[in-house]
Order: structure tokens, then C-alpha cells, then sequence
């Protein structure tokens, strides 16, 4: 039976220390231990067992680990968006992940995004306490090892470590995670590990290492198993043009190998698409003057680039396969696409992603919320979404509209969305974007009440004032003030009988019109259909009156009212009670 080496994924808030870890590991201080080289490769690298073994010796001989995995392929680009496109039929290519914390701050919004893009792709992980050496009274030690170097800590600063490793033991407990730290695990399938580390001073990387090669080994044994006589499967990671080559892409081969010359398939913006490796490349570290050398063949776990005729609109997260029989390859990708890039009958969102991976994401996350999905696609937004998204919008107002991760607006999408009002909610964060449309939804219906409202008489309370009586009827035109709620034109009085008298034709102040007034404002009212002391006198208090129906919609938004305001409503609802 042949092993691979585990694939690794390094997520985490931005400013944690994701790249400084990634960068440590690959650090010439490391590369120099007694085995020898990391191997550079596209998009990832390669740390040998022999290199795990070198700086892990003592603490593995005392764990008692036997290391019998080749080594681990840490995937080079960091973070939640390059995770979603190490992606295999819903899953992910990724083994394993080190979800990177920074130990004096604790969880931040990148940090917990991650943690629900690895529960959601049942990916397993550590955590990487970073950022050791900042623990209040931490003394740095020339070592490799967080256990060799804790010993050495006064037992105060120990304390220090403990009470932060405990604050990141809480904050997982939220999310259902029983964890520890590594040393103190005694389950591994049940309880999450945390490694405190430092990306800066090395402290705790032999552990970390050896525990993800440990872990990988001993509970991915069949995830890890190796078909070197199989045809070459992998995950397409980017995209790139390169000068002289053209269109390119980086892949991450998981299983079987890849050689020049093999025909492969994947999945391009008009579908599934045949092309032949002209070229496989990896990274000149020998100080040449050409950026590449080439390969002739890579075997799993590996990083490649692949130069072929027809890559230029590859998709990112695509599969990408050795075919012998195209027509049932290609059958099979878009059996595993039809779930992803779609458009339906149904009333509901426009998806538009970055990458495969990133659709894949926010749609579980959409079903899960029970949101539906009218399309879904990977690219920029365009015109003919946002009108797609206006077609649901005239059946369904709070379905239609664009969510938006990682793309570009184009400036017809803009313009489209301006004239039809269909909104595009954007984000760089997974979770957040679901969260946006809610808000997005919450808001516009607030809008809609309060534009409604807006448009109905308000509960109102007013006193004619003595003294300001200044024309008797056609109109009657005298002074008020506000006593309660707000006075709007175009709404009728009644006098505290119920006896409905005439319609506010204009408020004005200082001989200017005034849309409404408030309780406290003073002002001059024009009323048809009345004459001063005969239906109104000096000193009168006046409501404004409503109908049934209207009293019955304010009732159901009592809570838009000040308690004032509700108490004028059921004063008015009495006497328009008595009338009925």
C-alpha cells in the first residue's frame, strides 16, 4: 500500500500570522536541519519526513510517533478563499487545516468564518495558538519546541499561557468543539489539539508539524492512500497568464499521476472542456534565469502548473482529470457541476463567486437558511443577472437580488441595478454576506411599513389657542398647538364628542407651509367646512380622526408610537367606536 502526504490548508483571521507561519516553516533555519531541503512547489510545499523527524526527534521518541507518511504539502496561499477551492465533490481536497489564532486576541470575524467553512467541509484541524513569544513574561528559548521551551518558563508565566490558552478552550466550547491543549488531549477524535507557536522565534513548530503528520496518519489512513497507477485527479487553485506561455493554471494533484503529454479535462465558463499538457512546471530555485523548470511527470500529494492550449477561461475550483474516455469524464463534472452552476424556475437569488468553491459555500449556506436559489454562476456580476434578479423581484420582492463574494461589479450591472432597484449585496466574507441580505431585507421592509405609515393620518392631539382666531369659515383659519403625536395636512378633526368636523387643508409658520408639526409646535391651520365659535372654540382640544381600518393597521404598529401616541390612539378609537 502506497501513502500520500497529507494536504494542508492554513486559515485564520487576517494579521494572525498565517503567511509569517507558512513562511516559517518554509524558513532557511528550518531548511537547514540535518535532511535536507523543502521542495517549492506551484502553489504549495513540500516538508520530507526527514525534516519533521530532524527538529521532532526527542518529542516524538517520548509521544512515542512513528512518522510513516512521505512528508506534508502545505497549500502556499492562506485564508478561507483559497480553502473553498481545494474542492472535490462537495468536499475538500484539504486533509487537514491549521486554523491560526492570534493567542492575545482570541477569536476575531475571519477566525470564526473559518472555523464554520472547516465544520462545513468536515475538514479536521489544529489550532495554532500564534504569537507565543507576546504571552505576558514569556522568556524565547533557541528551540524548536514549545514543550523544551515551557519548561524553561517561571511557573507565574506558565499561568499566563494557561489562562489564554483556556480563553481559546471557551471560545470553541461556543461552537461545539471540546478542545485542549495538545499535551493534555486525551482523545484525538473527540478533542480539538491547540499548539501554542510563535511564527516569529519557531517555538512550538516541531510540535505542530509532527502532530499534523501524526494526526493525518493515524486517523486519514484511507483518505491517504495512494493509486500511483491511476490517471492524475486534482483541484485547479488559480489562473494565471505567464509571459511566453499564456494562460496557465496551478493545481494541486491529490491522487495518481500527471504526465506531459495526458490528455485532460475541466471545467471552462462554456462548459467542460479537452485540452493536452504541453508542459508541466514547477518553480526554478536554482538561481537561473528562467522562472520554471520542467517536469515530466509529478505523482499526489503535489503543487503544478500545467501549460495547455485553451486554459484562458478555466474556472477556479475546477476538477481537472486525466480523461481515457472523454465523453464519460465530462459526464461525470457536470453531474458534480449541476449542483453548483445552475439557473432554475424558482423564485430566489442570483449567486454570482469567485470561484467553484465559493459558490459551493454560499449555497449550503443558503439551503441551510432555507433561501432560495434562482441562479447561480462563478464571475463577474453583468447586466443580464441583475435583470435576472429584477424578473423574481416583480413575483417576489425580497428574492430578488444579486449576492455578490470576491467579484466585480461591472459598471451595465451598476447602471441595470440603479434603474430596476434591485439591490447587489456584496462581501469579501462567506457568512457575512448571507447576514447582509437579511439586514437588506429587514431594512426594506421597515421602509415599506414606515412609507405606509407615513401615508396614514398620525394620532394627533391639538388646542385651538384663544386669541389667535383669525378668519371664521371658507376656510377657517386659526392658531394650534400640537398638544400630542404629529399634525399632517389632508387629515380630519373631531372634537372630543366624536363629532368628525372638517379637512386640514394647510399648516403653516411664519407664512411657510409645513409638511407636518410635532408635538410643542405652534402654527396656523386652514380647515374646511367649519366656522370658528360655533364648531371650534377658543381653547378646544381637537383629534384627528381615522377610520376603523386605519386605527386597526396602527394597532399592529403601536410599537412606532411614543406611549403618548398610543394613548391619543385609544382615545380615538373610543370615540370612533361609539359613532360605529
Amino acid at each position: 500500500m502506497f501513502i500520500r502526504s497529507p494536504i494542508i490548508a492554513v486559515l485564520g483571521h487576517v494579521d494572525n500570522g498565517k503567511t509569517s507561519l507558512l513562511d516559517a516553516i518554509r524558513g532557511t533555519g528550518f531548511a537547514k536541519k540535518e535532511a535536507g531541503g523543502i521542495t517549492q512547489m506551484i502553489g504549495a510545499s513540500y516538508v520530507p519526513k526527514e525534516n519533521i523527524e530532524a527538529i521532532s526527534r526527542p518529542i516524538a521518541e517520548k509521544m512515542k510517533i512513528k512518522l510513516i507518511v512521505p512528508g506534508i504539502l502545505f497549500i502556499d496561499t492562506p485564508g478561507h478563499e483559497a480553502f473553498t477551492n481545494l474542492r472535490e465533490r462537495g468536499g475538500s481536497i484539504a486533509d487537514m487545516a491549521i486554523l491560526v489564532v492570534d493567542i492575545a486576541q482570541g477569536f476575531q470575524p475571519q477566525t470564526i468564518e473559518s472555523i464554520k467553512i472547516l465544520k462545513n467541509a468536515k475538514t479536521p484541524f489544529v489550532i495554532a495558538a500564534n504569537k507565543l513569544d507576546l504571552v505576558n513574561g514569556w522568556k524565547t528559548h533557541k528551540t524548536d519546541s514549545f514543550l523544551e521551551s515551557l519548561a524553561l518558563q517561571p511557573e507565574h508565566v506558565q499561568g499566563n499561557l494557561d489562562t489564554k490558552v483556556y480563553e481559546l478552550v471557551g471560545k470553541l466550547a461556543e461552537f461545539g468543539f471540546d478542545s485542549e491543549r495538545f499535551d493534555r488531549v486525551r482523545d484525538f477524535t473527540k478533542q480539538l489539539a491547540i499548539v501554542p507557536v510563535s511564527a516569529k522565534t519557531h517555538e512550538g513548530l516541531s510540535e505542530l508539524l509532527l502532530f499534523i503528520a501524526g494526526l493525518s496518519q493515524r486517523f486519514l489512513e484511507k483518505e491517504l492512500n495512494l493509486h500511483p497507477d491511476i490517471s492524475a485527479k486534482g483541484s485547479v487553485i488559480e489562473v494565471k497568464d505567464e509571459i511566453g506561455m499564456g494562460p496557465t493554471i496551478d493545481v494541486i494533484i491529490y491522487d495518481g499521476v500527471l504526465r506531459e503529454g495526458d490528455e485532460i479535462i475541466f471545467l471552462a465558463k462554456a462548459g467542460v472542456k479537452i485540452t493536452k499538457v504541453r508542459a508541466l512546471l514547477q518553480p526554478n530555485i536554482s538561481g537561473g534565469k528562467e522562472k520554471f523548470r520542467r517536469v515530466a511527470q509529478v505523482a499526489a500529494a503535489a503543487g503544478v502548473k500545467i501549460s495547455a492550449p485553451g486554459l484562458e477561461d478555466t474556472i477556479s475550483g475546477s476538477p481537472v482529470m486525466v480523461t481515457t474516455n472523454y465523453e464519460r469524464d465530462k459526464g461525470e463534472i457536470e453531474a458534480q457541476m449541476k449542483s453548483i452552476i445552475f439557473e432554475s424556475e424558482e423564485l430566489g437569488v442570483v449567486v454570482k463567486a469567485d470561484s467553484l468553491g465559493s459558490v459551493e459555500a454560499i449555497l449550503k449556506l443558503l439551503r441551510d437558511a432555507e433561501i432560495p436559489v434562482k441562479a447561480a454562476d462563478v464571475g463577474n456580476v453583468t447586466k443580464g443577472d441583475v435583470l435576472l434578479a429584477s424578473t423574481v423581484a416583480s413575483e417576489d420582492k425580497y428574492a430578488g437580488a444579486v449576492l455578490a463574494f470576491n467579484v466585480q461589479v461591472l459598471s451595465d450591472a451598476k447602471s441595470a441595478s440603479d434603474e430596476t432597484r434591485v439591490p447587489i449585496i456584496y462581501s469579501n466574507i462567506v457568512y457575512q454576506l448571507l447576514d447582509r441580505y437579511e439586514e437588506w431585507k429587514t431594512e426594506e421592509r421597515e421602509r415599506e411599513k414606515k412609507e405606509v405609515l407615513e401615508k396614514m393620518p398620525w394620532p394627533c392631539r391639538i388646542k385651538a389657542l384663544p386669541g389667535f382666531f383669525f378668519r371664521a369659515n371658507k376656510p377657517a383659519i386659526f392658531g394650534i398647538e400640537v398638544l400630542a403625536g404629529k399634525l399632517k395636512p389632508h387629515v380630519r378633526l373631531m372634537n372630543k364628542q366624536g363629532v368628525i368636523l372638517g379637512e386640514i387643508k394647510t399648516i403653516q409658520k411664519e407664512k411657510e407651509s409645513l409638511p407636518e408639526a410635532e408635538k410643542g409646535v405652534q402654527a396656523a391651520i386652514s380647515v374646511d367646512e367649519i366656522t370658528l365659535n360655533r364648531d371650534i372654540r377658543e381653547g378646544d382640544v381637537l383629534l384627528v380622526y381615522m377610520t376603523k381600518d386605519e386605527l386597526e393597521k396602527w394597532k399592529k404598529k403601536a410599537d412606532a408610537l411614543s406611549q403618548e401616541e398610543n394613548d391619543v390612539l385609544m382615545q380615538v378609537e373610543d370615540l370612533v367606536s361609539v359613532r360605529i
